[in-house]
């Protein structure tokens, strides 16, 4: 199992190719509870000068990963990529999709969603549009768990599937999907789709908080049991919003603020087997858009966090503001590990496991 860096050659070869964009050194964290901490692809095999928005999912076994990549986001070359982690070893990235219309029009590719409801096949979500402003949401199935995938289906009008992070699945089989709303008027809506028939089919509960107050995109859904729900959002506002239900996402009380830092950059959550919440985020505000260092932070409550480790911690000597380490995804595997990805600098996705036990 590849578990390390070819840092000297990795550095060297890039910085040839890339004569204006300054690499910061790069090192491995030291943490007893990292069991892993690598590449998708090493920076010289990149197929795309740049990626965006990974998402991981653990299908039957196998780990699969899937980003945004192409020239630029928001260009319409920009397709939805996926990488199987075999026998060790990442395959070489594929495009699986891309933005081609029937009339020759060819759109951006953003944001995949990898989701795998019980008993059910592998769902890949994405959206396909000009920008967030203007996209639609459609979906693809894997049967042999990210090696081939159906056509491309569009959802429904008014459903745009999980905007960023996953959904989750209550103990009745309901399934809850974190979604959002960018509008042409810059107003940015939360709100929760429901399907009841393991995402056959969707509903939606319209935005679930005030724009004009508290402008929110990106929810993840953490579960406390009992019917406690907790949702956390990216904001325009330098923190990170809260909403909370008490019947299982039927009803969401008002958004607020929390008391953690953002700087208008994607987060994710996610419960642990052991009833911990797990949220990975930028701890920064002050300084909109500055992507590092990327944290995690644990609490018991959804009300007082504690950040525990740095994935990418602010280096010396080093030019921060060149860097960005954004737009995790977390997911808890059924054998208990942690497994994470994150962009990193729009050059690469890193890979993370973690052993919770060990995270304090």
């Amino acid at each position: 199992m590849r578990t390390t860096f070819l840092f000297a050659l990795t550095i060297t070869l890039f910085a040839c190719k890339e004569k204006q964009f300054h690499l910061p050194e790069v090192l491995p964290i030291d943490h007893p509870a990292i069991v892993t901490q690598e590449f998708i692809y090493e920076l010289e095999n990149a197929l795309t000068p740049e990626c965006h928005a990974s998402t991981v999912e653990v299908s039957n076994g196998v780990v699969v990963a899937s980003w945004f990549g192409g020239t630029k986001e928001k260009n319409k070359d920009v397709g939805i990529w996926v990488s199987r982690k075999i026998d060790g070893n990442w395959t070489t990235p594929v495009e699986v999709v891309n933005g081609m219309q029937k009339d020759g029009i060819q759109y951006p590719c953003w944001n995949p969603v990898l989701f795998k409801p019980k008993g059910e096949p592998l769902y890949l979500y994405y959206k396909v549009g000009p920008s967030p402003q203007e996209w639609w949401g459609l979906q693809m199935i894997s049967n042999d768990d990210g090696k081939t995938w159906s056509k491309p289906t569009l959802l429904k009008e008014g459903i745009l599937g999980p905007i960023k992070n996953q959904p989750i699945q209550l103990t009745d089989g309901v399934i809850l999907s974190p979604s959002s709303n960018e509008s042409t008027d810059g107003n940015w809506t939360i709100h929760i789709e429901t399907s009841p028939d393991s995402a056959k089919t969707w509903t939606s509960s319209g935005p679930l908080n005030n724009p004009k107050n508290l402008g929110a995109i990106q929810p993840a859904i953490l579960n406390y049991g009992d019917g406690k729900l907790q949702l956390l959002s990216r904001t325009k506002n330098e923190v990170i919003s809260e909403n909370w239900s008490i019947d299982n996402g039927k009803t969401w009380g008002e958004t607020k603020a929390t008391a953690l830092p953002n700087p208008n950059s994607g987060i994710d959550a996610v419960t642990l087997k052991d009833g911990r919440q797990l949220l990975v985020y930028n701890p920064t505000g002050k300084n909109w858009g500055d992507r590092v260092p990327l944290s995690i932070a644990l609490s018991t409550d959804g009300k007082n966090w504690k950040r525990v480790l740095d994935l990418e911690p602010l280096r010396e000597n080093t030019d921060n503001e060149d860097e960005e380490y954004s737009y995790p995804t977390v997911i808890q595997a059924e054998d208990g590990k942690i497994h994470l990805v994150y962009t990193w600098n729009r050059k690469t996705v890193k890979y993370i496991v973690l052993n919770p036990k060990k995270l304090q």
